[in-house]
């Protein structure tokens, strides 16, 4: 029997929320895909890091400008279905990037798979509000804990199957994108069968928050983007060209600078669990100010030890640094507590920018300097969590 809209804000969900995780799981496995494979691409058609960067920007910024508007249509327009056909634009993508010829039609496949993360991660991600019940923290994490760890695997699965079989071998992965297709149709059913296309259907409890005065909720959201920025550029310089450092700084091989990376973006599962309990139980504004600036000790020191000694920091940072994300998206849904999917679109939208902006950016410091002095430089970005401080406290 469906849920009333009443019920729904008591009862959580689980089942819709380990579906989205899972679907979250495998679009998130064919992105980073992407990332990991560059080697190979940079061995296939001579590129610089400049262009490695621009491959980067082109898959992030159709993710990034697309999403908000995503968000604030189906606020509107409820479109249970839009997340399945959203994975058909990435999977036609990824077969497109496994036959590509050259870097323009790299270029061309990665936007493909942007635009298919573009429709997703919006949609979803207000779907596992409404299905949050009165643990909207824990429903975030849920959710993000299945992209976060589709995302330690992919490198895994690109070192097992590309980098050994080669390119034309991403075609493989289109059977994942085959079977979040499948969950992703059931969940548009679910969605279908809840009736939330009434007037309402965005509505979250507020009775326990506090009602900020407008100047005060863009002031929020203005500290929320500047810790955006400072958490999504450290972690493109370690998503984009971790791989790049280990086998500069330690000649390691490229498949185990991979499984390196594995461990960072696992720890970052890991951590993105622990932050949306963690904000649930202690408030989301704690939570986001200890991970951005409790995270600056180890990203200072990262760059002057040695392999060991990275490898045990890059998992202390990922856990660290992961925890925030949540807290944030919960925290912006709770001070617009009545546009669920464009606050979901515009900060996934804005993480998915900052990503493009900071790999371009990165690829050209790193090809005018070195991967080593790139480190160096965005060993800083994590204290500019001190305006953490600023944000106001939302919780009764």
């Amino acid at each position: 029997m469906p849920l009333k809209n009443k019920e729904l804000e008591k009862k959580t969900v689980y089942s819709v929320l380990f579906a989205l995780s899972a679907a979250h799981f495998l679009n998130d496995s064919i992105q980073t895909v992407i990332p990991s494979i560059y080697p190979l691409l940079q061995e296939n058609y001579a590129l610089s890091f400049t262009q490695i960067g621009f491959i980067t920007l082109s898959f992030q910024m159709t993710a990034s400008i697309l999403q908000p508007m995503v968000g604030a249509y189906t606020d509107k327009h409820p479109q249970p279905f839009s997340l399945a056909i959203g994975m058909g634009f990435s999977l036609v993508g990824l077969i497109s990037l496994a036959f590509a010829t050259s870097f323009y039609s790299v270029l061309i496949a990665v936007s493909f798979v942007g635009m298919g993360s573009s429709i997703f991660h919006p949609e979803s991600s207000r779907m596992a509000r409404l299905a949050s019940g009165n643990r909207p923290g824990l429903a975030q994490s849920i959710f993000q804990v299945g992209g976060n760890t589709g995302a330690a695997f992919g490198p895994l699965l690109a070192a097992a199957i590309v980098v050994t079989f080669g390119q034309r071998y991403l075609a493989t992965f289109s059977i994942l994108a085959l079977i979040a297709i499948i969950i992703l149709i059931q969940i548009g059913k679910w969605y279908v069968r809840q009736d939330f296309k009434r007037k309402n259907h965005n509505k979250i409890d507020t009775d326990n928050l506090v009602t900020l005065p407008r100047k005060k909720v863009i002031f929020s959201i203005f500290i929320l983007f500047v810790l955006i920025f400072s958490k999504y550029f450290y972690m493109s310089s370690i998503q984009n060209y971790f791989t790049f450092y280990m086998m500069g700084k330690f000649d390691v091989s490229v498949r185990s600078s991979q499984i390196f990376l594995f461990v960072f973006l696992f720890a970052i599962a890991a951590g993105t669990l622990l932050g949306g309990y963690l904000g649930d139980k202690f408030g989301r504004k704690k939570v986001i100010w200890v991970s951005i600036l409790g995270v600056a000790p180890f990203t200072l020191i990262l760059p002057y030890v040695g392999l060991v000694w990275t490898i045990i920091l890059i998992a202390i940072i990922g856990i660290i640094i992961a925890s925030a994300f949540p807290a944030i998206i919960v925290y912006a849904q709770e001070i617009i507590p009545h546009k669920l999917g464009m606050i979901s679109g515009m900060f996934y939208g804005l993480a998915f920018g900052m990503g493009a902006i900071a790999s371009a950016v990165l690829g050209m410091l790193a090809d005018f300097t070195s991967i080593y002095f790139v480190f160096q430089v965005c060993a800083f970005l994590p204290l500019l969590g001190l305006v953490a401080g600023l944000l106001p406290k939302i919780e009764k």
